[in-house]
């Protein structure tokens, strides 16, 4: 019988280069390894999807180390993406990518089973349509992260938020959809995150996960539910909106809506303290939850 997962995580690995105020530095990123290990800290069985260069192997054995089961696609580069944020908003951040490491297809998920799976992609192209379609003949739960869909890159190498013209086929497949401020503004033109997140949801997701910098915003089954980051430093904040799905969608395995986005909130909150994929057990993040969300 073939193995199932609880969550499966798809994307590109990708080798970042983090520019700061405090300075430079390289770590292991995409958006598929915040997501695992976010998921495996919720207490999940987790399978990761990706594609990389063979020199970045390091990341596949720290997974597999973790427990994650990967099924990886050797490629001729891995994405190189430079994350420049040149203000103390969080939020404002400019993205250049080098290289990438191409597009997934349908074969490299059709023999993997999940109860849910995560999609998230860096930029347009890396998760097409047929992809997603595939995914949808499965009995799983289907979450996205817009980020890869509606960021672009252009001929200097930036990222941008561009039209995206699939979003009428993409998002009826898709049953929780993520995005930042920026994004949901992009999508809908609304600045209101409530409005955003009800623009959104008419498009067909039945679930919309909204970050900003302060915590995020859920709109589930018509209901509002909200839950502040609460982190003692922000030096680990890419990964940020990875880190929330992951939980998320790990948490609402078991949980309401309401509980999930609590549970998101403390994770992501411990996360953002450090760099790198959140490396806590769900009892540290239950403590975590104890102390600082007590009367939430």
């Amino acid at each position: 019988m073939k193995e199932r997962y609880d969550v499966a995580t798809i994307g590109n690995y990708t080798k970042d280069t983090i520019v700061t105020s405090t300075g430079t530095r390289q770590i292991d990123g995409g958006g598929f390894n915040y997501a695992a290990f976010a998921a495996l800290a919720s207490g999940c069985k987790v399978a990761a999807v990706t594609r990389l260069a063979a020199e970045d192997s390091r990341v596949v054995e720290a997974l597999e180390r973790a427990g994650v089961t990967v099924f990886a696609e050797t490629t001729a580069s891995s994405t190189l993406m430079r994350l420049e944020y040149p203000t103390a908003n969080v939020d404002e951040r400019i993205l250049t990518v080098a290289a990438t490491a191409g597009s997934f297809t349908a074969d490299q998920v059709r023999s993997v089973d999940a109860r849910a799976f995560v999609i998230s992609p860096s930029i347009r192209g890396e998760v097409p349509l047929e992809v997603i379609q595939e995914l949808r003949k499965k009995e799983t739960t289907i979450s996205a992260d817009a980020q890869g869909f509606v960021r672009i890159r252009e001929a200097d190498g930036r990222l941008h938020h561009r039209e995206w013209p699939e979003r009428a086929e993409v998002l009826p497949l898709v049953d929780i959809l993520k995005a930042d401020a920026v994004e949901a503004e992009a999508l809908t033109g609304e600045s209101d995150l409530r409005r955003a997140a009800s623009a959104l949801a008419a498009f067909g997701p039945g679930e919309i996960v909204l970050t900003h910098r302060h915590g995020l915003l859920v709109l589930a089954r018509g209901r509002i539910h909200e839950a502040e980051f609460r982190s003692k430093s922000l030096v680990g904040r890419s990964g940020r909106g990875d880190s929330c799905l992951g939980s998320y969608v790990a948490a609402r395995l078991s949980a309401r809506p309401a509980e999930a986005t609590l549970w998101a909130a403390a994770l992501t909150s411990l996360k953002m303290e450090a760099q790198g994929p959140i490396r806590k057990s769900r009892e540290e993040i239950e403590e975590f939850m104890r102390r600082t969300y007590a009367t939430a």
